[in-house]
């Protein structure tokens, strides 16, 4: 059950980061972003086929047609994760969607996880979750309203005698509203096919798939939360979260810099949506005085 779970897992919560991760540094911040609890993913056919009949296979390489194609037609486990509708900056939400490392960095910063990341190409991210669980995911297609992942790796940990191998596909979508006051408000969507190697943990992950599922389910609600507080630390407190981004371990320098010109950016926003918000009533306070 360890070995699904932590394969079900594995984009949402980069591998097991727990929801206790998510929701100690949530706490730390003590900035809680828009999400409904309540909201509980589902595991249907339709949905599942539904997916896989709106990939844009044909802007695929043919490596990547058939590895999602090998995972997803016959998946130990799917599951759509609730859909989540945060309050974040469109750059932000695309940079760390990109660079999910970058999450493992402040975990890892503040104590609440043991997950190891290493960048080792552009697209490419090895993860382990110091419990026996390692993955590479590639990140095999991005456009700003889809992402598709596909992920390989095994299980080797105490809970088994022997290595359980095991792959995913995590296609992610999002979509984007902006407020009449400038906020910008993105709508997320997570359905993950996951595939096991071996008969038994087959076994296992399809009689407690309820309990991965909701499992899975929360982790994603938290990482929702979590992101939106980066967006809005960033657009408070920008000097505090610049002075983050350059001690972020297990995170290349190149992407602390990228990280922290995003900060930048956001804060920069947040500042020309104040100074909009306010000329309206000064020109107002203007001709009243004029009068």
């Amino acid at each position: 059950m360890r070995c699904a779970l932590a394969m079900a897992l594995m984009f949402a919560s980069v591998i097991s980061a727990r929801t206790a991760s998510a929701q100690g540094l949530r706490d730390r911040f003590s900035i809680i972003g828009t999400s409904n609890d309540a909201d509980t993913g589902t595991a249907s056919v339709e949905r599942r086929d539904q997916v896989l009949a709106s990939l844009p296979m044909k802007r695929l390489t043919p490596d990547a047609q058939q590895r999602i194609m090998a995972i997803a037609s016959s998946p130990t486990i799917f599951r759509q994760l609730p859909t989540q509708a945060i309050s974040c900056d469109r750059e932000m939400f695309l940079f760390i969607a990109r660079n999910p490392e970058v999450l493992v960095g402040m975990w890892d910063l503040m104590g609440v996880t043991q997950v190891q990341t290493q960048r080792v190409a552009p697209y490419q991210l090895d993860a382990s979750d110091g419990s026996g669980t390692h993955c590479r995911v590639d990140l095999v297609y991005g456009d700003p309203q889809l992402h598709i992942y596909v992920a390989d790796g095994y299980y080797d940990g105490k809970l088994v005698p022997k290595s359980i191998d095991g792959r995913g596909v995590f296609v992610f979508r999002s979509s984007y509203a902006t407020s009449a006051s400038g906020e910008t408000t993105v709508t997320g969507t997570l359905d993950c096919f996951v595939q096991l190697d071996s008969l038994g943990a087959d076994l296992i992950a399809r009689t407690l798939s309820g309990f991965i599922g909701r499992s899975a389910d929360n982790n994603f609600i938290e990482t929702a939360r979590f992101v939106s507080q980066i967006s809005e630390a960033s657009r408070r407190n920008p000097q505090s979260m610049i002075d983050l981004a350059n001690r972020l371990p297990q995170v290349p320098r190149e992407t602390q810099q990228q990280f922290v010109e995003v900060i930048k950016h956001v804060n920069r926003r947040q500042h020309e949506l104040v100074q909009a918000s306010r000329q309206p009533r000064t020109a107002t306070a203007a001709t009243a005085d004029h009068r």
